[in-house]
């Protein structure tokens, strides 16, 4: 059983009202498996019941609720937040989603629209990419799959590459192409780290020239950079390309998203600094900013975020925030190698505050969905899937 304590804890955590000391103690309690298993259990069966008694009703609680909110964003540092948060991604559209739609939640609803899913189970996505030699040959790295090469090592699960060893004056390159449904984690030469997310493709040299600008190529899709300083790497600047711009990069950490068939790329520093270079202009960014540039219009802009709705997802965790339902469901798409329609023209702009695990069945997502009567029903077959 989960003491009354530890449920207060959940609860304030939930709503972002812990303090430090207090998200201390429930990472501390959620080391344990046991309690880790409690906690998912306490959050599917009872979350809902509890909520109802601890929520705020009144239009001044629920803004001092986001002011309370507004404040720990400025008071504790990302890293922190996040470290616990992974915790909270085992079921679908937490608190925020809960205090938004609760008037919806806490009453019955009749099924008037069936739900018709196919014997053909939709899967999550997992690690797995093709790596292609600059030979132009191609391997298939999956899940449990090793690969021993002179230049890398893969489990399935990451590829890392031989540190810079020989003063190469050549560069030869490699392609590392994740496929929709899949996800994949490379270390570059440099010991540079890349996360990747579905449907991307990474263009690096195996090894890079020492003294020269460490150059890569985000070909497409989305891609979480930490990268090595230059003052591990003789001074050598790192820069990353990707369609109309340049991000050209000291120490830190950040986040591209260029997706094939999408007119915005996105640019979000987690820390350090970056400059991006587009149309023979450069804009610095800050930490927690992000910017966007319309390739087809070339409109350039730059805005404040919540990071972590923005990298999430290299953590195991899809993080929304009012995002409509139509760009949502471009993520699920990728992720789950679905192709999703909305039934309605209507639907794609409604709004959804919540976070998804990135191990849930689509079942579950959607149904949880359909609960919060955002969608009427769906429907699965094969894979496709209708929102109705």
């Amino acid at each position: 059983m989960i003491s009354q304590d530890i449920q207060r804890l959940i609860i304030k955590y939930l709503t972002r009202q812990a303090t430090l000391l207090e998200r201390n103690k429930l990472e501390l309690w959620l080391e344990a498996h046991d309690n880790y298993k409690m906690f998912k259990e306490y959050v599917k069966i009872n979350y809902l019941i509890d909520l109802n008694m601890e929520m705020f009703d009144s239009d001044d609680s629920k803004k001092e609720l986001l002011e309370l909110i507004d404040k720990e964003k400025k008071q504790y540092r990302f890293r922190k937040y996040t470290r616990v948060m992974k915790y909270a991604a085992i079921f679908v559209g937490i608190i925020a989603t809960t205090y938004f739609f609760k008037d919806n939640i806490f009453s019955k609803s009749v099924e008037t629209t069936p739900i018709i899913v196919d014997t053909n189970t939709v899967e999550p996505g997992t690690d797995k990419a093709t790596l292609t030699l600059g030979d132009g040959s191609q391997i298939a790295l999956e899940k449990g799959e090793y690969l021993k090469t002179q230049n890398a090592n893969s489990n399935g699960e990451e590829i890392i590459y031989k540190a810079n060893q020989i003063n190469t004056k050549e560069l030869v390159y490699n392609y590392l192409t994740i496929p929709r449904g899949g996800q994949f984690f490379v270390v570059l030469s440099d010991d540079t780290k890349v996360w990747l997310n579905s449907e991307s493709q990474l263009k690096y040299p195996v090894r890079f020239i020492e003294g020269e600008t460490r150059k890569v190529e985000l070909v497409y899709g989305e891609a979480y950079f930490e990268v090595s300083p230059s003052t591990e790497n003789k001074g050598a600047k790192f820069k990353v390309f990707n369609q109309s711009q340049e991000v050209e990069v000291l120490g830190t950490e950040f986040n591209i998203k260029a997706y094939k068939g999408e007119t915005n790329i996105y640019t979000t520093l987690v820390e350090g600094k970056v400059t991006v270079n587009y149309e023979n202009r450069k804009q610095n960014l800050m930490p927690n900013q992000q910017s966007s540039l319309d390739v087809d219009t070339k409109n350039f802009l730059v805005k404040e975020v919540d990071v972590y709705n923005e990298i999430s997802w290299k953590d195991g965790v899809f993080s929304f925030e009012r995002k409509p339902l139509k760009d949502i469901m471009k993520v699920l798409s990728r992720w789950y190698d679905v192709d999703i329609f909305f039934d309605s023209k209507s639907l794609e702009e409604v709004k959804f505050f919540g976070v998804l695990g990135k191990d849930q069945k689509i079942e579950e997502i959607l149904e949880t969905i359909k609960n919060f009567k955002i969608i009427e029903a769906y429907e699965i077959k094969g894979k496709t899937i209708i929102l109705k």
